[in-house]
């Protein structure tokens, strides 16, 4: 068991979190698709929570509905798509129901946090077509070795991540850099300059042509007097997280 948060990246924008006190949880888990994600994360054995910042097809795996009948791992999801994976099978005890602003104390050993972002999503359904429009969401995690966490899922840059940083003081943050369809290199740079995170690890960018973004052009829009460092992760690496500070 690790006595700190340990953070894997799977490839794309999902990731494999272990808390200090053992329990799995899983961001946007999209495991099916061999060209991302390592094979071994197609069937976790153990999976406590799974949280999905929207309903876009790269973030929200067709299997994800049987994942959680199989391993009762409780899920948070914007409110839509909670109601959609109720349709689809997965007990209501297993979600949460939380909203824009809310916190709720989990077992995982950690404080959530469910935060705004700024993404236009719908549920992109296995026959090729789309429903339940939505807004995405983010995330803030607090774990019990004092790891605070921000997954800002899909999202363009908004003040009021200063915000966030006011309230929540976070030591990491999770930041998309693709640019096109969320925050460029530019932005996310600008972004941690709000967050005042010293921490940064990017995420989806790379693996369709059309994410154009790279950690290189994030590292040089990056200042030294920022005092971010950034954690460029392949997929399977693990960061320990709370080794960082």
């Amino acid at each position: 068991m690790p006595a700190t948060t340990q953070l894997q990246f799977l490839g794309h924008a999902s990731f494999r979190i272990t808390t200090p006190e053992g329990r799995v949880i899983l961001i946007d888990p999209w495991y099916t698709n061999l060209q991302f994600t390592p094979t071994y994360a197609w069937q976790p054995e153990q999976v406590d929570l799974v949280l999905v910042t929207h309903g876009h097809g790269d973030h929200f795996d067709f299997d994800l509905p049987d994942l959680l009948i199989r391993t009762g791992a409780r899920v948070a999801a914007p409110a839509p798509v909670r109601f959609y994976l109720q349709e689809q099978g997965v007990p209501a005890p297993q979600c949460e129901p939380m909203n824009i602003g809310g916190s709720v104390d989990l077992p995982e050993g950690l404080r959530l946090t469910m935060t705004a972002a700024v993404h236009p999503a719908h549920i992109d359904l296995p026959d090729g077509s789309t429903a339940v429009p939505h807004e995405a969401v983010g995330y803030i995690l607090r774990f019990s070795d004092n790891t605070v966490l921000y997954a800002a899922g899909d999202t363009a840059l908004f003040g009021d991540m200063r915000l966030l940083a006011d309230l929540y003081q976070p030591t990491v943050a999770l930041l998309p850099i693709g640019d096109r369809y969320t925050m460029g290199p530019r932005e996310a740079a600008y972004a941690a300059r709000l967050l005042r995170v010293p921490q940064v690890v990017p995420f989806h960018y790379g693996t369709f042509p059309s994410l154009v973004g790279t950690p290189e052009q994030l590292h040089s829009f990056l200042q030294p007097e920022d005092g971010v460092t950034l954690q460029v992760l392949q997929a399977g690496e693990t960061l320990d997280l709370g080794n960082l500070r």
